[in-house]
């Protein structure tokens, strides 16, 4: 037995953090079956050795998210904690775990000493050039250790002495900058010499000054300057400290890079390049001083996620050249990222790259980018200058592309197809579930849904990373939280993208969230009033996060935020009589019925989804009320009585209005009844039978094609399980006629798309303006794959608890998942055996300190099981299969 290093909050890496007390996790591995904590130790030191606190042996199960157990942090403090643990019967504590090492970043406004610079002389409206800025200083000593703090209004890179520091991109990312600017910290020791230094940093537009929106978009949401705030803090190996920050002293000037913006992507002319311009010694004569700028109102703060990265390189899978003649590279993937070319020519050639998600007719499809040019050129430098031989590389810096198919255009001479890589970028988040079963299809459709996570968990969780929008729309992750957070460790990013969804709901009187996060819509477009399902995500995202990660944290930080919403919502139904009644809803959304040009005429009654939803929230508030009064909050009794009240007063009206006294719905739709199972808005049992049977007539009569939109997808399956027929959401998961999850599939998609018909069986593209190939909303269903085709959910919030309750069905033959609890890899899965297929064995790892609950498809009562790798026989009877329609006459 052992015990991993410890963690500290949520982060994947802990320096530069923000938080004085980082709670503490972690793992135990061991073999032992039935392992459970009974106490642990935490001893804390000093970077210098020195122990600042030791909590000799504590009796408590816990180990996720623990209190800190010292005094509080300052800033730029830096330490390290081991862990050890007694397992129940135990009288000897395990090995010390290896020590985690965290240090914090500037805790204070008052620590920061630098002051924000530009570049920009006049404001712009046109795209700018990158631009480059720097500073020359002197080190006397040797450097014991050295900081760089960095943040910008735009997107940046650093470099030292010629070196890049750090691999983060796009940094510092894209928050609500005027309430929230998040900085990086980074260790540039090694970087630093005595003598001359240069502290240099590339400065692009990003998401502050750049063209953001559809129907061409603005330019200077936020501001009319790019920004660059920088403090490097050197310690010498006496003790004493030199700081250089950005000031009046910095200089500034134009590169290779033309332009480089989110949409349109990069001009690059490597004749413009001024080789050794981060480096001491660089002639600067022609630089122009910086322009200093009073410093934001913004907060700053420390990331709570880790950052963009480079994560994969991907080779084309082939070269083709087009009926018109054009050269286009396949990657064999939709992905997010940019190309990386290596190139030899004359000086001044131009290459161009052109990126697109699909083929339409032999050529790249570019209707669906909108205005989004999706462009990138590389003007050579010429062979000799500066190459290894004549070989010049070339990748963009500041914007990035979602495509699979890339066109080649003017390329010099013969193509080889290794000479051009895909860099694959997102947010750097770990790995942490999987599914797989004996249905190739539906594993390509699994892994569809995690290939559009990367690539739209940029930063922000995005809609599409191709077009002229790539915005972090509310509703789009609230559905899809519960499958993304069984995928990756999002936590600490989604936590981040909450704290800018309060900070812009709290500024509004209304308290109402956005419909996208950051707030970038025009007002027009705002003035479509309050959205159920999209606002809902201020109080379901915080929850399925507390579910999910047990960070009752997550609650506490946003219940100013999901309150809100919540009071927003009684104020809307007491203006409509205790129902929410309005002219427009986005309701279930692409419902696959809506004409192409309006994605939003969907068959469900926009007041019913409202009102349906509006119960869910109150419900949710009211448990998150009572759970945070037993935490300490003073009003959270009052708070959970006012929600539950509310809730069950539009219950109430709900029923009166949208069902009748057998449980047909006034929208006899999907989505409408998978609403009304799923939040258990029927009050009598004559209802749920009722709404259950209509479901699955309707299921059947539309011969178990999906007919449900963002809102409905996500319930689905889940409602026919409740309704008694899950063999019918297995034949709606296998069918393959459009529209069904398995349709894009058969058409050879690797993402999940935005509509269920985004490219038609004859192979062209949706004519709607708004067709996209990455999207990750409908891929909802993965959540549903994951708890009840495998059978592995989390029973309590953390997954201190496991469910474990596979549901055999369909033709398949065996499913296993796994997930990458705080405690360890669960794992659970079942396969069909015996000559006669008569026979069910389900396999079960349960992590250490942990339990589960058994429920097997054979009808015994559940049971209880510990740690450790379990198997069960159970006989099975397979079912009726396959489920027959109703045949229309």
């Amino acid at each position: 037995m052992h015990v991993a290093p410890p963690a500290f909050e949520h982060h994947r890496e802990p320096l530069g953090i923000g938080e004085s007390a980082p709670r503490l996790s972690w793992r135990t591995l061991t073999d032992a079956a039935n392992w459970r904590q009974a106490a642990h130790q935490v001893e804390i030191t000093a970077a210098d050795g020195t122990v600042l606190a030791d909590t000799g042996r504590v009796a408590s199960a816990d180990s996720l998210l623990v209190p800190w157990p010292g005094r509080r942090l300052g800033s730029r403090e830096r330490v390290g904690v081991r862990v050890r643990v007694w397992g129940e019967g135990e009288d000897e504590p395990s090995p010390w775990s290896g020590t985690s090492y965290a240090e914090t970043g500037l805790l204070a406004p008052a620590d920061w000493t630098a002051r924000p610079v530009t570049p920009d002389s006049t404001p712009a409206g046109e795209p700018l050039p990158v631009a480059l800025l720097r500073r020359d200083f002197a080190l006397t000593g040797r450097v014991a250790s050295a900081r760089l703090y960095i943040t910008a209004y735009g997107v940046y890179e650093a470099e030292i002495n010629g070196e890049r520091v750090g691999d983060h991109v796009l940094a510092p990312g894209w928050t609500s900058y005027p309430h929230r600017l998040r900085y990086q910290t980074f260790d540039v020791t090694p970087l630093l010499r005595t003598g001359e230094n240069t502290l240099g940093a590339l400065l692009g537009e990003g998401w502050y000054t750049g063209r953001l929106g559809f129907h061409g978009g603005r330019r200077n949401i936020y501001g009319e300057h790019r920004v660059l705030l920088a403090q490097l803090e050197i310690v010498y190996a006496d003790g004493t400290v030199r700081t250089v920050v950005t000031d009046e002293h910095w200089r500034t000037a134009e590169g290779p890079v033309l332009r480089s913006e989110i949409y349109d992507g990069e001009a690059y002319d490597a004749r413009r390049e001024r080789p050794g311009w981060s480096a001491p010694g660089h002639d600067v004569s022609g630089w122009v001083p910086v322009r200093e700028l009073p410093p934001s109102r913004a907060e700053l703060v420390a990331p709570t996620g880790p950052p963009v990265r480079r994560t994969q390189t991907v080779a084309p899978v082939s070269v083709t050249t087009t009926p018109s003649g054009r050269t286009v590279l396949d990657f064999g993937q939709n992905l997010v990222g940019r190309l990386r070319i290596r190139v030899s020519g004359t000086a001044g050639h131009e290459v161009t790259l052109r990126h697109a998600e699909v083929l339409e007719d032999g050529e790249p499809s570019i209707r669906p980018l909108r205005i989004a040019a999706a462009t990138d050129s590389y003007v050579l430098r010429g062979e000799g200058e500066e190459t290894s031989g004549g070989v010049e590389t070339y990748e963009p810096l500041f914007t990035f592309h979602g495509f699979r198919y890339a066109e080649i255009g003017n390329w010099p001479g013969p193509l080889d197809p290794a000479d051009v890589e895909a860099v694959v970028l997102h947010t750097d988040m770990a790995r942490t579930g999987w599914f797989e079963c004996s249905d190739p299809l539906v594993n390509r459709l699994h892994e569809n849904v995690v290939q559009g996570m990367r690539g739209n968990f940029l930063d922000v969780p995005t809609d599409c990373p191709q077009r002229d929008e790539r915005m972090g729309w509310t509703g789009d992750i609230q559905v899809f939280a519960p499958t993304a957070s069984f995928l990756h460790d999002c936590s600490g990013m989604l936590v981040g993208w909450l704290r800018d969804l309060s900070a812009e709901q709290l500024a509004r009187p209304d308290g109402v969230p956005p419909l996208v996060v950051p707030d970038v819509l025009p007002t027009a477009f705002q003035g479509v009033g309050a959205q159920a399902v999209w606002a809902d995500v201020a109080v379901l995202l915080p929850w399925t996060l507390y579910r999910r990660f047990g960070d009752l944290e997550v609650l506490r930080t946003q219940y100013p935020s999901m309150r809100a919403w919540g009071e927003a919502t009684i104020r809307l139904t007491a203006e409509g009589d205790g129902l929410w009644r309005q002219d427009f809803q986005l309701g279930d959304w692409l419902d696959p019925q809506a004409p192409p040009d309006r994605p939003g005429e969907a068959r469900t009654d926009g007041d019913l989804v409202a009102n349906a939803y509006v119960v869910r929230s109150a419900e949710v508030l009211a448990e998150t009320a009572e759970l945070l009064y037993r935490a300490g909050h003073l009003n959270g009794r009052a708070d959970a009585v006012r929600f539950r009240a509310h809730a069950a007063a539009v219950r109430e009206r709900f029923a009166d209005r949208f069902v009748t006294p057998d449980g047909r719905l006034a929208s006899d739709t999907q989505t409408a009844y998978a609403l009304a199972l799923s939040f258990a808005l029927l009050p009598t049992e004559r209802q749920r039978r009722g709404a259950a049977e209509r479901l699955a007539h309707i299921v059947r009569r539309a011969s178990f094609r999906i007919a449900t939109g963002f809102t409905g997808t996500p319930l689905i399956c889940d409602a026919l399980c409740a309704a008694g027929e899950p063999q019918l959401a297995y034949r709606m998961l296998l069918e393959k006629d459009c529209p069904s999850w398995l349709y894009p599939v058969t058409m050879g998609a690797t993402t999940v798309w935005e509509r269920w018909d985004s490219m038609l069986p004859d192979g062209t593209v949706n004519p709607g303006e708004m067709t996209s190939f990455n999207h990750y909303a409908l891929g909802a269903v993965a959540d549903w794959l994951h708890r009840t085709v495998a059978g592995l959910a989390a029973a309590e919030p953390g997954w201190r608890r496991l469910r474990i309750a596979p549901l055999p069905g369909g033709d398949l033959t065996w499913a296993k998942a796994s997930h990458d609890t705080p405690y360890g890899r669960a794992e659970a899965g079942w396969r069909i055996e015996g000559s006669t297929a008569d026979t069910l064995v389900v396999e079960v790892v349960v992590p250490p300190n942990t339990r589960a609950e058994v429920r097997l498809p054979d009808g015994r009562d559940p049971f209880e099981i510990g740690s450790g790798r379990h198997t069960f026989h159970c006989p099975y009877a397979a079912p009726a299969w396959p489920p027959t329609p109703i045949r229309h006459p």
